[in-house]
Protein backbone atom coordinates (compact mmCIF):
# COMPACT_ATOMS: atom_id res chain seq x y z
CA UNK A 1 0.00 0.00 0.00
CA UNK A 2 1.30 3.13 -1.57
CA UNK A 3 0.90 6.85 0.59
CA UNK A 4 -2.26 7.38 -1.40
CA UNK A 5 -3.77 4.19 -1.26
CA UNK A 6 -3.16 4.75 2.70
CA UNK A 7 -4.67 7.84 3.12
CA UNK A 8 -7.44 6.90 0.86
CA UNK A 9 -8.33 3.62 2.85
CA UNK A 10 -7.77 5.33 6.24
CA UNK A 11 -10.48 8.14 4.96
CA UNK A 12 -12.76 5.16 4.53
CA UNK A 13 -12.09 3.49 7.37
CA UNK A 14 -12.84 6.42 9.49
CA UNK A 15 -15.85 6.59 7.49
CA UNK A 16 -17.04 3.58 7.57
CA UNK A 17 -16.73 3.59 11.28
CA UNK A 18 -18.75 6.70 11.67
CA UNK A 19 -21.42 5.69 9.52
CA UNK A 20 -21.53 1.98 11.82
CA UNK A 21 -22.24 4.11 14.90
CA UNK A 22 -24.59 6.01 13.62
CA UNK A 23 -26.77 2.73 12.26
CA UNK A 24 -25.63 0.42 15.13
CA UNK A 25 -28.83 0.31 16.40
CA UNK A 26 -30.83 -0.53 13.66
CA UNK A 27 -29.03 -4.36 13.68
CA UNK A 28 -29.98 -7.39 15.86
CA UNK A 29 -27.27 -6.60 18.68
CA UNK A 30 -26.64 -10.59 19.07
CA UNK A 31 -25.24 -12.02 15.58
CA UNK A 32 -27.44 -14.64 14.20
CA UNK A 33 -24.54 -16.14 12.89
CA UNK A 34 -24.39 -20.19 13.14
CA UNK A 35 -21.13 -22.23 13.67
CA UNK A 36 -19.00 -22.73 10.95
CA UNK A 37 -20.85 -20.13 9.03
CA UNK A 38 -17.87 -17.11 8.52
CA UNK A 39 -16.06 -19.92 7.97
CA UNK A 40 -17.37 -21.19 5.33
CA UNK A 41 -16.98 -18.08 3.47
CA UNK A 42 -13.15 -17.54 4.10
CA UNK A 43 -10.13 -19.04 1.42
CA UNK A 44 -9.15 -21.98 3.44
CA UNK A 45 -5.48 -21.19 1.73
CA UNK A 46 -3.96 -17.60 2.51
CA UNK A 47 -3.24 -16.15 -1.14
CA UNK A 48 -0.13 -16.07 -2.92
CA UNK A 49 -0.75 -12.81 -4.41
CA UNK A 50 -1.36 -9.49 -3.29
CA UNK A 51 -5.11 -8.85 -3.70
CA UNK A 52 -7.27 -5.18 -4.42
CA UNK A 53 -8.26 -3.12 -1.11
CA UNK A 54 -11.28 -2.80 -2.96
CA UNK A 55 -11.92 -6.52 -2.59
CA UNK A 56 -11.15 -7.14 0.77
CA UNK A 57 -12.55 -4.15 2.29
CA UNK A 58 -16.16 -5.70 0.18
CA UNK A 59 -15.28 -9.09 1.52
CA UNK A 60 -15.13 -7.39 5.19
CA UNK A 61 -18.63 -5.90 4.90
CA UNK A 62 -20.30 -8.64 3.24
CA UNK A 63 -18.72 -12.08 5.23
CA UNK A 64 -17.37 -10.39 8.51
CA UNK A 65 -19.79 -7.34 9.62
CA UNK A 66 -23.19 -9.88 9.83
CA UNK A 67 -21.10 -12.44 12.07
CA UNK A 68 -20.17 -9.66 14.88
CA UNK A 69 -22.17 -9.25 18.16
CA UNK A 70 -22.37 -5.22 18.05
CA UNK A 71 -21.37 -4.27 21.60
CA UNK A 72 -21.73 -0.80 21.03
CA UNK A 73 -25.31 -1.27 20.60
CA UNK A 74 -27.69 1.00 23.05
CA UNK A 75 -29.62 -2.08 23.98
CA UNK A 76 -26.33 -4.28 25.01
CA UNK A 77 -27.82 -5.67 28.57
CA UNK A 78 -25.46 -8.26 28.07
CA UNK A 79 -22.14 -9.35 30.17
CA UNK A 80 -20.83 -6.41 31.10
CA UNK A 81 -20.26 -3.36 28.54
CA UNK A 82 -17.17 -2.91 26.79
CA UNK A 83 -17.59 0.43 26.07
CA UNK A 84 -15.78 2.37 23.03
CA UNK A 85 -16.88 6.32 23.33
CA UNK A 86 -16.54 7.84 20.13
CA UNK A 87 -13.69 10.15 21.33
CA UNK A 88 -11.63 6.63 22.78
CA UNK A 89 -12.05 5.08 19.10
CA UNK A 90 -11.18 8.64 17.61
CA UNK A 91 -7.26 8.34 19.90
CA UNK A 92 -7.06 4.86 18.70
CA UNK A 93 -6.79 5.62 15.32
CA UNK A 94 -3.98 7.79 16.57
CA UNK A 95 -2.57 5.27 18.54
CA UNK A 96 -2.63 3.10 15.63
CA UNK A 97 -1.51 5.43 13.20
CA UNK A 98 2.05 5.82 15.23
CA UNK A 99 2.28 1.72 16.11
CA UNK A 100 4.78 2.85 19.05
CA UNK A 101 5.69 -0.41 21.27
CA UNK A 102 5.78 1.83 24.41
CA UNK A 103 7.40 -1.07 26.69
CA UNK A 104 9.91 1.31 28.14
CA UNK A 105 10.11 5.24 29.08
CA UNK A 106 12.59 5.88 26.12
CA UNK A 107 11.25 3.90 23.32
CA UNK A 108 8.17 6.45 23.84
CA UNK A 109 8.95 9.03 26.85
CA UNK A 110 5.22 10.61 26.13
CA UNK A 111 3.62 7.46 26.58
CA UNK A 112 4.86 6.80 29.60
CA UNK A 113 4.60 9.77 31.21
CA UNK A 114 0.90 10.51 29.93
CA UNK A 115 0.20 6.52 31.54
CA UNK A 116 1.62 8.33 34.94
CA UNK A 117 -0.48 11.90 34.89
CA UNK A 118 -3.42 10.08 33.66
CA UNK A 119 -3.79 7.04 36.18
CA UNK A 120 -3.08 10.05 38.86
CA UNK A 121 -6.51 11.45 37.27
CA UNK A 122 -8.68 8.27 37.82
CA UNK A 123 -6.73 7.83 41.49
CA UNK A 124 -8.06 11.65 41.89
CA UNK A 125 -11.27 10.88 40.14
CA UNK A 126 -12.32 7.56 42.32
CA UNK A 127 -11.11 9.23 45.69
CA UNK A 128 -7.92 6.91 46.28
CA UNK A 129 -5.82 8.25 48.60
CA UNK A 130 -2.27 9.96 47.13
CA UNK A 131 -0.18 6.70 48.16
CA UNK A 132 -1.89 4.47 45.63
CA UNK A 133 0.12 4.51 42.15
CA UNK A 134 -1.61 3.45 39.05
CA UNK A 135 -0.14 1.24 35.93
CA UNK A 136 -2.66 0.45 32.75
CA UNK A 137 -2.49 -3.69 32.67
CA UNK A 138 -4.54 -4.87 29.42
CA UNK A 139 -7.69 -6.21 31.30
CA UNK A 140 -8.45 -7.43 34.88
CA UNK A 141 -7.05 -10.98 34.47
CA UNK A 142 -3.72 -9.70 34.26
CA UNK A 143 -3.57 -7.04 36.89
CA UNK A 144 -5.16 -9.99 39.16
CA UNK A 145 -2.21 -11.87 38.27
CA UNK A 146 -0.12 -9.64 38.94
CA UNK A 147 -1.51 -9.08 42.28
CA UNK A 148 -1.40 -13.09 43.22
CA UNK A 149 2.16 -13.38 42.12
CA UNK A 150 2.80 -10.54 44.45
CA UNK A 151 1.10 -11.73 47.74
CA UNK A 152 2.94 -15.09 47.00
CA UNK A 153 6.70 -13.65 46.29
CA UNK A 154 5.48 -11.28 49.76
CA UNK A 155 4.49 -14.52 51.13
CA UNK A 156 7.41 -16.73 50.29
CA UNK A 157 10.13 -13.64 51.59
CA UNK A 158 10.45 -12.88 47.60
CA UNK A 159 12.24 -16.14 46.96
CA UNK A 160 9.50 -17.94 44.99
CA UNK A 161 10.62 -16.56 41.30
CA UNK A 162 14.45 -18.38 42.23
CA UNK A 163 13.40 -21.25 44.27
CA UNK A 164 9.61 -22.32 42.86
CA UNK A 165 7.20 -23.63 45.14
CA UNK A 166 8.71 -26.58 46.36
CA UNK A 167 9.88 -27.13 49.80
CA UNK A 168 7.27 -24.66 51.11
CA UNK A 169 4.23 -25.31 52.77
CA UNK A 170 1.23 -24.66 50.49
CA UNK A 171 0.37 -21.07 50.09
CA UNK A 172 -3.83 -20.44 50.90
CA UNK A 173 -5.59 -17.20 49.11
CA UNK A 174 -9.11 -16.68 50.14
CA UNK A 175 -11.61 -15.48 48.04
CA UNK A 176 -15.61 -15.92 47.89
CA UNK A 177 -17.93 -17.96 45.32
CA UNK A 178 -18.68 -14.76 43.37
CA UNK A 179 -15.88 -13.68 42.31
CA UNK A 180 -14.90 -13.67 38.63
CA UNK A 181 -12.70 -16.65 36.77
CA UNK A 182 -9.58 -14.75 36.35
CA UNK A 183 -9.39 -15.32 40.10
CA UNK A 184 -8.90 -19.18 39.27
CA UNK A 185 -6.64 -18.44 36.07
CA UNK A 186 -4.35 -16.32 38.10
CA UNK A 187 -3.94 -19.19 41.05
CA UNK A 188 -3.43 -21.89 38.22
CA UNK A 189 -0.68 -19.35 36.27
CA UNK A 190 0.86 -18.38 39.51
CA UNK A 191 1.80 -22.39 41.05
CA UNK A 192 -0.57 -22.06 43.67
CA UNK A 193 -2.87 -24.37 42.60
CA UNK A 194 -6.92 -24.86 42.37
CA UNK A 195 -7.04 -26.59 45.49
CA UNK A 196 -5.32 -23.75 47.45
CA UNK A 197 -8.22 -21.28 46.88
CA UNK A 198 -9.99 -21.25 49.63
CA UNK A 199 -13.73 -20.44 48.82
CA UNK A 200 -15.32 -18.45 51.87
CA UNK A 201 -19.11 -18.46 52.09
CA UNK A 202 -21.36 -15.59 51.17
CA UNK A 203 -23.92 -13.73 53.17
CA UNK A 204 -26.67 -11.13 53.19
CA UNK A 205 -28.46 -9.60 49.98
CA UNK A 206 -24.77 -8.09 48.86
CA UNK A 207 -23.82 -12.10 48.91
CA UNK A 208 -20.58 -10.83 50.96
CA UNK A 209 -17.53 -12.69 51.91
CA UNK A 210 -18.29 -13.75 55.64
CA UNK A 211 -15.84 -11.84 57.72
CA UNK A 212 -16.24 -15.42 60.75
CA UNK A 213 -15.55 -17.93 57.93
CA UNK A 214 -12.61 -15.97 56.68
CA UNK A 215 -10.76 -15.42 59.88
CA UNK A 216 -12.05 -19.21 60.80
CA UNK A 217 -10.22 -20.70 57.58
CA UNK A 218 -6.90 -18.80 58.10
CA UNK A 219 -7.12 -19.75 61.86
CA UNK A 220 -7.17 -23.50 60.44
CA UNK A 221 -4.68 -23.39 57.52
CA UNK A 222 -2.23 -22.18 60.02
CA UNK A 223 -3.14 -24.56 62.73
CA UNK A 224 -2.64 -27.23 59.54
CA UNK A 225 0.91 -26.18 58.79
CA UNK A 226 -0.15 -23.99 55.28
CA UNK A 227 0.74 -20.74 54.64
CA UNK A 228 -2.07 -17.69 54.62
CA UNK A 229 -0.99 -15.39 51.38
CA UNK A 230 -3.98 -13.00 50.38
CA UNK A 231 -7.56 -12.46 49.90
CA UNK A 232 -8.95 -11.41 46.74
CA UNK A 233 -12.25 -9.09 47.87
CA UNK A 234 -14.85 -8.59 45.32
CA UNK A 235 -16.85 -5.06 44.88
CA UNK A 236 -19.77 -5.42 41.58
CA UNK A 237 -19.37 -9.56 41.08
CA UNK A 238 -19.88 -10.46 37.82
CA UNK A 239 -22.89 -12.70 38.23
CA UNK A 240 -25.36 -10.31 40.61
CA UNK A 241 -23.57 -8.10 41.82
CA UNK A 242 -21.80 -9.26 44.77
CA UNK A 243 -19.73 -7.04 47.08
CA UNK A 244 -17.80 -7.70 50.13
CA UNK A 245 -17.00 -5.45 53.18
CA UNK A 246 -13.90 -4.14 51.98
CA UNK A 247 -13.01 -2.59 55.67
CA UNK A 248 -13.44 -5.56 57.67
CA UNK A 249 -11.87 -7.77 54.93
CA UNK A 250 -8.61 -5.71 55.49
CA UNK A 251 -9.11 -5.44 59.38
CA UNK A 252 -8.91 -9.12 59.34
CA UNK A 253 -5.49 -9.19 56.56
CA UNK A 254 -3.71 -6.84 58.40
CA UNK A 255 -4.08 -8.87 62.08
CA UNK A 256 -2.96 -11.81 59.79
CA UNK A 257 -0.08 -9.54 57.56
CA UNK A 258 -1.95 -11.39 54.15
CA UNK A 259 -2.24 -9.22 51.19
CA UNK A 260 -5.84 -7.92 49.69
CA UNK A 261 -6.45 -7.43 46.18
CA UNK A 262 -9.86 -5.97 45.38
CA UNK A 263 -11.21 -6.51 41.99
CA UNK A 264 -13.55 -3.34 40.92
CA UNK A 265 -13.44 -4.70 37.15
CA UNK A 266 -17.10 -3.21 36.65
CA UNK A 267 -18.09 -1.55 39.37
CA UNK A 268 -14.95 0.41 40.31
CA UNK A 269 -15.92 2.91 37.69
CA UNK A 270 -19.14 3.98 39.63
CA UNK A 271 -16.94 5.40 42.11
CA UNK A 272 -16.21 8.57 40.50
CA UNK A 273 -19.77 9.49 41.49
CA UNK A 274 -19.23 9.84 45.47
CA UNK A 275 -22.57 8.39 46.67
CA UNK A 276 -21.73 4.99 45.74
CA UNK A 277 -17.95 5.12 47.07
CA UNK A 278 -19.95 3.79 50.52
CA UNK A 279 -19.70 0.43 48.07
CA UNK A 280 -16.14 0.30 49.16
CA UNK A 281 -15.60 1.54 51.72
CA UNK A 282 -12.32 0.66 53.74
CA UNK A 283 -10.56 -0.04 49.80
CA UNK A 284 -7.84 2.67 50.93
CA UNK A 285 -6.38 0.04 53.18
CA UNK A 286 -6.05 -2.68 50.37
CA UNK A 287 -2.69 -3.44 48.48
CA UNK A 288 -3.94 -3.30 45.25
CA UNK A 289 -7.15 -2.14 43.21
CA UNK A 290 -8.63 -2.67 39.71
CA UNK A 291 -11.19 -1.22 37.78
CA UNK A 292 -12.04 -1.19 34.17
CA UNK A 293 -12.31 1.81 32.25
CA UNK A 294 -13.18 -0.21 29.11
CA UNK A 295 -16.39 -1.27 30.98
CA UNK A 296 -18.63 1.16 32.03
CA UNK A 297 -16.21 4.04 32.03
CA UNK A 298 -15.90 4.86 27.65
CA UNK A 299 -12.29 3.76 27.18
CA UNK A 300 -12.12 1.45 24.37
CA UNK A 301 -11.07 -2.50 24.86
CA UNK A 302 -8.32 -3.40 26.42
CA UNK A 303 -7.81 -0.53 29.56
CA UNK A 304 -7.91 -1.99 32.76
CA UNK A 305 -6.43 0.49 35.57
CA UNK A 306 -4.14 -0.87 38.62
CA UNK A 307 -3.43 0.66 41.60
CA UNK A 308 -0.90 -0.07 44.18
CA UNK A 309 -0.65 1.22 47.85
CA UNK A 310 3.34 -0.21 47.00
CA UNK A 311 4.37 -0.33 43.59
CA UNK A 312 8.17 -1.37 44.90
CA UNK A 313 6.89 -4.96 45.37
CA UNK A 314 5.00 -5.35 42.51
CA UNK A 315 7.95 -4.37 41.00
CA UNK A 316 10.84 -6.31 43.36
CA UNK A 317 7.92 -9.33 41.74
CA UNK A 318 7.84 -9.04 37.75
CA UNK A 319 10.94 -6.40 36.93
CA UNK A 320 13.74 -8.08 34.96
CA UNK A 321 16.11 -5.52 33.51
CA UNK A 322 18.73 -7.40 31.13
CA UNK A 323 21.38 -5.00 29.41
CA UNK A 324 19.21 -4.50 26.02
CA UNK A 325 16.16 -3.14 28.10
CA UNK A 326 17.91 -0.63 30.55
CA UNK A 327 18.07 2.85 29.32
CA UNK A 328 21.49 4.14 29.91
CA UNK A 329 21.87 8.14 31.39
CA UNK A 330 18.18 8.74 33.14
CA UNK A 331 17.45 8.70 36.41
CA UNK A 332 14.31 8.52 38.19
CA UNK A 333 12.18 7.19 35.55
CA UNK A 334 9.17 4.54 35.03
CA UNK A 335 9.57 1.82 32.66
CA UNK A 336 6.07 0.20 32.83
CA UNK A 337 6.97 -2.82 31.51
CA UNK A 338 8.14 -3.98 34.95
CA UNK A 339 4.75 -3.48 36.33
CA UNK A 340 3.24 -6.04 33.74
CA UNK A 341 3.47 -9.21 32.95
CA UNK A 342 3.87 -8.68 29.11
CA UNK A 343 6.96 -6.68 28.37
CA UNK A 344 5.02 -5.12 25.45
CA UNK A 345 3.04 -2.58 26.30
CA UNK A 346 0.46 -0.44 23.61
CA UNK A 347 -0.03 3.51 23.81
CA UNK A 348 -2.98 2.75 26.36
CA UNK A 349 -3.31 6.39 28.42
CA UNK A 350 -4.02 8.25 24.98
CA UNK A 351 -7.66 6.98 24.68
CA UNK A 352 -8.11 8.17 28.67
CA UNK A 353 -6.08 11.66 28.33
CA UNK A 354 -8.78 12.29 25.49
CA UNK A 355 -12.24 10.91 27.15
CA UNK A 356 -11.55 12.77 30.04
CA UNK A 357 -10.52 15.92 28.24
CA UNK A 358 -13.52 15.43 26.57
CA UNK A 359 -16.44 14.23 28.05
CA UNK A 360 -15.14 15.71 31.73
CA UNK A 361 -15.70 13.48 35.22
CA UNK A 362 -19.29 15.35 35.51
CA UNK A 363 -20.11 14.48 32.28
CA UNK A 364 -18.73 10.98 32.46
CA UNK A 365 -20.71 10.69 36.62
CA UNK A 366 -23.80 11.55 34.51
CA UNK A 367 -24.13 9.06 32.23
CA UNK A 368 -23.26 6.42 35.06
CA UNK A 369 -26.01 7.88 37.46
CA UNK A 370 -28.59 7.93 34.50
CA UNK A 371 -27.56 4.14 33.97
CA UNK A 372 -28.12 3.20 37.76
CA UNK A 373 -31.49 5.20 38.04
CA UNK A 374 -32.61 3.60 34.88
CA UNK A 375 -32.03 0.24 36.17
CA UNK A 376 -34.27 0.76 38.82
CA UNK A 377 -36.86 1.64 37.45
CA UNK A 378 -36.86 -1.09 34.94
CA UNK A 379 -36.42 -3.83 37.83
CA UNK A 380 -39.35 -1.73 39.64
CA UNK A 381 -41.68 -2.23 36.34
CA UNK A 382 -40.33 -6.18 35.90
CA UNK A 383 -40.70 -6.82 39.65
CA UNK A 384 -44.72 -5.68 39.12
CA UNK A 385 -45.39 -7.91 36.28
CA UNK A 386 -47.61 -10.94 37.14
CA UNK A 387 -45.56 -14.12 36.90
CA UNK A 388 -42.29 -12.54 36.98
CA UNK A 389 -40.14 -11.98 40.45
CA UNK A 390 -36.93 -9.98 40.95
CA UNK A 391 -34.30 -12.47 42.15
CA UNK A 392 -31.66 -9.56 43.40
CA UNK A 393 -32.12 -6.29 43.64
CA UNK A 394 -30.27 -3.34 41.19
CA UNK A 395 -26.50 -3.28 42.72
CA UNK A 396 -25.82 0.14 40.68
CA UNK A 397 -27.00 -1.09 37.17
CA UNK A 398 -27.27 -5.02 37.51
CA UNK A 399 -29.83 -7.10 38.61
CA UNK A 400 -31.69 -10.29 38.19
CA UNK A 401 -35.29 -11.84 37.57
CA UNK A 402 -37.06 -14.86 36.54
CA UNK A 403 -39.98 -15.74 35.15
CA UNK A 404 -41.98 -17.59 37.03
CA UNK A 405 -45.67 -18.56 36.05
CA UNK A 406 -47.58 -20.83 38.02
CA UNK A 407 -47.46 -24.58 38.19
CA UNK A 408 -44.40 -24.74 35.74
CA UNK A 409 -42.29 -27.62 36.98
CA UNK A 410 -38.96 -26.62 35.65
CA UNK A 411 -38.48 -23.16 35.64
CA UNK A 412 -35.17 -23.25 34.91
CA UNK A 413 -35.51 -24.77 31.33
CA UNK A 414 -38.29 -22.13 31.25
CA UNK A 415 -36.04 -19.05 31.56
CA UNK A 416 -33.09 -20.36 29.83
CA UNK A 417 -36.12 -20.82 26.87
CA UNK A 418 -36.95 -17.11 27.80
CA UNK A 419 -33.68 -16.14 27.56
CA UNK A 420 -32.93 -17.55 24.31
CA UNK A 421 -36.35 -16.01 22.70
CA UNK A 422 -34.95 -12.74 23.53
CA UNK A 423 -32.03 -13.26 21.96
CA UNK A 424 -33.22 -14.73 19.00
CA UNK A 425 -35.45 -11.87 18.89
CA UNK A 426 -32.68 -9.47 18.36
CA UNK A 427 -33.88 -6.21 20.01
CA UNK A 428 -32.19 -6.23 22.78
CA UNK A 429 -29.63 -8.57 24.61
CA UNK A 430 -29.25 -10.73 27.88
CA UNK A 431 -27.46 -13.48 29.60
CA UNK A 432 -28.22 -15.85 32.22
CA UNK A 433 -26.20 -16.62 35.50
CA UNK A 434 -27.35 -18.79 38.44
CA UNK A 435 -28.60 -17.44 42.01
CA UNK A 436 -28.42 -20.06 44.79
CA UNK A 437 -28.77 -22.66 41.83
CA UNK A 438 -31.81 -21.62 40.36
CA UNK A 439 -30.88 -20.19 36.57
CA UNK A 440 -32.17 -16.50 36.65
CA UNK A 441 -31.96 -13.81 33.48
CA UNK A 442 -29.67 -11.00 34.50
CA UNK A 443 -29.78 -7.40 33.06
CA UNK A 444 -27.54 -4.74 33.00
CA UNK A 445 -27.53 -1.25 31.84
CA UNK A 446 -23.73 0.21 31.19
CA UNK A 447 -23.60 1.21 27.18
CA UNK A 448 -22.31 4.54 26.78
CA UNK A 449 -24.50 6.15 23.88
CA UNK A 450 -27.73 4.31 25.56
CA UNK A 451 -31.10 5.93 27.15
CA UNK A 452 -33.69 5.90 29.07
CA UNK A 453 -35.96 4.94 26.25
CA UNK A 454 -33.57 2.02 25.00
CA UNK A 455 -33.55 0.72 28.62
CA UNK A 456 -36.92 0.57 29.80
CA UNK A 457 -37.50 -0.85 26.15
CA UNK A 458 -36.46 -4.08 27.21
CA UNK A 459 -39.68 -4.40 29.49
CA UNK A 460 -41.93 -4.64 26.34
CA UNK A 461 -39.87 -7.22 24.65
CA UNK A 462 -39.14 -9.36 27.91
CA UNK A 463 -43.02 -9.67 28.11
CA UNK A 464 -43.41 -10.49 24.33
CA UNK A 465 -41.23 -12.73 24.25
CA UNK A 466 -42.23 -14.53 27.60
CA UNK A 467 -45.70 -14.68 26.02
CA UNK A 468 -44.01 -16.14 22.87
CA UNK A 469 -43.03 -19.42 24.69
CA UNK A 470 -45.34 -22.40 24.47
CA UNK A 471 -45.80 -23.50 28.21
Amino acid sequence: MNKDAFRKWSQTAANWGADYRETVGKHPVRARTAPGEVTAKIAKSPPEQPEEMDAIFADFERDIVPGMTHWQHPRFFAYFPANAAQVSVVAEYLVTAMGAQCMLWQTSPAATELETVVLDWLRQALGLPEDFTGVIQDSASSATLAAVLTMRERALNWAGNQRGLANHPALRVYASDQVHTSIDRAIWVSGIGEENLVRIPVSGPQRALDPAELEAAIARDRAAGLLPTGIIACVGGTSVGATDDIAEICRIARDHDLYVHVDAAWAGSAMICPEFRSLWQGVELADSVVFNPHKWLGASFDCSAHFIRNPDSLVKTLAIQPEYLKTHGQDGIINYSEWSVPLGRRFRALKIWFLIRAHGLEGLRRMIRNHVAWSEQLAQKIAAENNFELVTDPMLSLFSFRYAPPNIDDLDALNLQLVNAINNDGRIYLTQTRVDGALVIRFQAGQFETTEEDVLSALGVILDCAASLDI
